[in-house]
């Protein structure tokens, strides 16, 4: 169960560009020497370092508010045996409120939080590891990149060809790469269930978790918009899902993709035969994972997320009316209030009482999740993050005033350069959707995102650049009548010095450029 992006507004102390090897921030759990990075020569130190000491990289690519990687804090990077392995590569650490940092993205081609990148001591990229998976199996996968020390992209490229011959590790390393986090690098979005679908059929008969693993991915990219990429499931497949998902230790070690995606795993396969007869062999597999306790929390209430996703009507009018049954409700409060009980630490805070609101938010129960985001917000190491779910489940329930109450506030108390400028164009779609006559506001909250832009180094790159691109966007749209189009002109009238700064070489230049180019959108 993946809270979706326009929760995260896609998940703070500032990380500054230190050459050195520094002791562990805010940002980051103690224990790993991370170098912390925000520009190209922060990077080039650290594979000076690599180089002389003959060493991978490990490049972490965080932010403080992100609840997956807070869950990366809680489960991995304190491990004793994850610590050890630090000795074999250098860690870095890129916080995407770093000034700079928003450029290593496109350098790297990095837009979500977490991304891991494994390098090579030149600088080339050897894989992408899952933020999401189990920490054992994170802990393989970097093993196996390790050992292999060639591209993924070339790993791809033998399995594809018939007179090539992958190894165990090297499929599995392919199973488990981040592939969510793929930003077209290896197979562009729409090509990838097709292309997961025939790894899934490649892999050698003796390997059944590492097909297994692929074959599900295959399927949970493979419905909606990009359903013509993946060929319709067949009885071969229908039937191999229901083997794995009556196996409680081989469906256990699927249990991201499983909760993460279980409705399109059960579209997928509804064209092979009944639906019905998937979604119970789902939810009897979620049922076990919210009980078994050698998974984390996070799994557990993803997993309580995904029965909650299937029992939902999948109709909007439906969904409108929502009953789900009462034992499902009984089983969604029960376990939230035990691992809100439960928790002390306060990453994993952040990872589990986000998703949690979002679970109950999903099942109807809106004011309990109202409740238990503000009965957190002292305790959350980034409170503006459950203040948008605040603001989210406002607007849910129609009450404009709170939700853009809880909006302005997440925005006024953000930290972070690019985290502002999310949070920013945020409150102001907001505010356009929900106050469109209340125009000093909008002009006042547009300017604001524009000055803070223009005091940055790196705003028109990555989640900053598409931050004002939704802002102007949704300035367009909303620019009806004459009053409204005076404030868009305004709002672009304070951009063009910010475009004119730029050096003409800079890419920068061009995004910025492209803002002022945007058009009004015509009233229908």
């Amino acid at each position: 169960m993946r809270i979706p992006a326009v929760l995260i507004i896609t998940l703070c102390a500032h990380v500054t560009a230190l050459g050195a090897a520094n002791p562990a921030s805010a940002s980051t759990p103690p224990g790993i020497a991370w170098r912390q990075a925000a520009n190209d020569a922060d990077i080039a130190k650290a594979l000076e370092q690599a180089q002389a000491q003959k060493k991978p990289v490990l490049l972490y690519w965080g932010a403080q508010w992100c609840p997956p990687c807070n869950q990366l804090k809680a489960t991995l990077f304190n491990r004793a045996d994850f610590i050890e392995r630090t000795r074999a590569f250098v860690p870095v650490y890129v916080d995407g409120d770093s000034p700079g940092a928003q450029a290593l993205g496109t350098r790297f081609k990095v837009r979500g939080y977490p991304t891991l990148l494994l390098l090579s001591p030149q600088g080339q990229e050897w894989t992408r590891l899952p933020g999401e998976a189990n920490p054992r199996e994170v802990l393989q996968v970097l093993q196996l990149g390790l050992a292999g020390k060639r591209p993924v992209r070339d790993v791809l490229a033998d399995a594809l060809n018939p007179a090539k011959q992958l190894s165990a590790n090297e499929w599995k390393l392919l199973a488990y790469y981040a592939w969510e986090v793929d930003e077209d690098r290896l197979v562009p979005a729409a090509e990838r269930p097709a292309r997961l679908a025939a790894l899934a059929q490649a892999v050698p008969a003796n390997l059944r978790a590492t097909s297994d693993r692929l074959l599900l991915q295959a399927l949970a990219q493979g419905t909606g918009a990009k359903a013509a990429a993946l060929a319709p499931a067949t009885a071969a497949q229908r039937q191999r899902v229901l083997a794995l998902l009556a196996d409680p230790k081989a469906s256990a070690a699927q249990v991201d993709v499983l909760s993460n995606s279980p409705v399109d795993i059960a579209d997928a396969l509804a064209a092979a035969g009944e639906r019905s007869a998937v979604v119970t062999a789902l939810d009897t597999a979620l049922q076990r994972f919210v009980k078994d306790t050698q998974l984390s929390r996070v799994d557990r209430i993803g997993a309580l997320g995904g029965r909650v996703e299937l029992a939902r009507p999948q109709s909007p009018v439906e969904a409108k009316a929502l009953r789900l049954p009462p034992a499902l409700l009984d089983e969604v409060r029960s376990q939230i209030a035990r691992f809100e009980a439960e928790i002390t630490d306060g990453y994993e805070r952040q990872a589990v009482l986000p998703a949690a609101a979002y679970v109950l938010t999903q099942s109807g129960l809106v004011a309990e999740s109202d409740a238990l985001l503000q009965r957190n917000l002292a305790k959350s190491i980034s409170p503006y993050y459950l203040m948008s779910q605040l603001a989210s489940n406002a607007k849910a329930r129609d009450d404009a005033p709170a939700a853009l109450r809880w909006s302005s506030e997440a925005y006024a108390t953000s930290v972070g350069a690019a985290t502002r400028l999310q949070w920013g164009a945020a409150y102001l779609g907001l505010l356009v959707e929900l106050s469109p006559t209340d125009l000093p506001t909008i002009e006042r909250v547009a300017g604001q995102i524009v000055a803070e832009a223009s005091r940055q180094s790196d705003a028109f790159y990555e989640r900053s650049g598409r931050s004002l691109q939704r802002s102007v966007a949704r300035l367009a749209a909303w620019a009806k009548t004459p009053e409204q189009q005076q404030v868009w002109r305004k709002t672009l009238a304070q951009i063009e010095p910010v475009c004119k700064k730029l050096p003409s070489e800079d890419a920068q230049r061009a995004a910025c450029e492209m803002l002022l180019a945007t058009p009004l959108v015509k009233a229908s």
